[in-house]
């Protein structure tokens, strides 16, 4: 069966194949009406956008490349949810890439996208010469979630040093003099950022900090909850988890333990994900706004392509907010 054409769709609609194309598309003038009835012809008929034809002929193209470290994890899945639903307002296509958080599948999936012609790459960086190799080729390129010294571009993120802060102040009002901080890096932005609000924390409220008390981990659950298990010989009054991967972990250890939350210890986490509403209790969190962090990427990214920004490099913080639930508490007497 022969593929329908726009001039199908012309002859259907009662109108040119040029306004047919108008109309298909954002650029160009065609009256609400004409859309309207150019719309239906095509959805009728059975026609659809080429729009690898389309790119052809404009030298251009309308996929965005999107590479995330991983989409099992329901940060990664919301901060893509939020770039789609974006990108789809403005009639472009994501094309989606999990790269493992692999500095080598990084690099293979940029070279993908430049193949491509892509104008723009929206990227939770590994390293800094992924974006820094699509800048050099001529590809707009903003970083999400984390920055990375010399990899330039544009950058999202959540104000993380604020997060944090805010988390660590609950539980020193509450009581807490000995809180343990459950990390996996401070390499880049979002790791270090959260740690400078733990610490600030405690020089605010005059405390002073037990370096013992901040464990290092692996970036996931089991190493997580190995961790701890270790942690919980400093005995600690409650434990941040500094995202939702940790949080997994360590909330297994407790109940594995079978330590009353928060009678006897105390778990918050930073990057609020589904379960931690539905656990019991439900955990202490700080909302990082993830998919509007996935808006306003691709926002960033669009006003780019179109140049309606000024050359300065750009760093948007979107504010987070901490959401208080049952997991923490007052301090145990000693």
């Amino acid at each position: 069966m022969k593929r329908p054409t726009v001039q199908d769709v012309a002859r259907e609609a009662g109108v040119s194949p040029s306004t047919v194309s108008r109309a298909l598309h954002t650029r160009g003038y065609a009256s609400p009406d004409v859309r309207d009835r150019v719309r239906a012809a095509a959805e009728k008929i059975g026609y659809v956008l080429d729009h690898n034809a389309r790119n052809l002929r404009s030298r251009t193209s309308t996929s965005i490349g999107v590479l995330i470290s991983d989409l099992r994890n329901p940060f990664y899945a919301d901060l893509a949810a939020g770039i789609e639903e974006e990108l789809r307002a403005a009639e472009y296509q994501m094309v989606l890439v999990n790269d493992n958080a692999d500095p080598a599948e990084e690099m293979r999936a940029a070279e993908t996208l430049l193949a491509m012609r892509v104008p723009g790459v929206i990227v939770t960086p590994v390293t800094a010469d992924c974006p820094r190799m699509l800048q050099d080729n001529g590809v707009h390129v903003v970083c999400a979630d984390r920055e990375l010294r010399r990899s330039g571009g544009d950058v999202v993120l959540s104000d993380n040093k604020a997060g944090a802060r805010e988390l660590t102040e609950h539980l020193i009002g509450l009581g807490h003099s000995r809180i343990g901080l459950l990390i996996d890096e401070t390499k880049w932005s979002t790791g270090a950022g959260r740690l400078a609000g733990f610490r600030a924390a405690h020089v605010d409220a005059d405390l002073t900090l037990d370096e013992n008390l901040i464990a290092y981990t692996s970036f996931d659950a089991e190493a997580a909850r190995r961790t701890t298990r270790d942690l919980l010989g400093q005995q600690p009054t409650a434990i941040i988890s500094a995202n939702n991967v940790l949080a997994q972990g360590a909330l297994a250890e407790l109940k594995d333990r079978r330590l009353k939350i928060p009678r006897q210890i105390s778990l918050a986490a930073y990057d609020d994900v589904p379960w931690m509403s539905l656990v019991e209790p439900a955990l202490t969190t700080v909302d990082q706004h993830t998919v509007e962090l996935g808006r306003s990427c691709a926002r960033l990214l669009l006003a780019r392509i179109r140049e309606e920004l000024p050359t300065r490099r750009r760093i948007v913080r979107v504010a987070p907010r901490l959401i208080i639930r049952g997991s923490t508490g007052p301090a145990p007497r000693a």
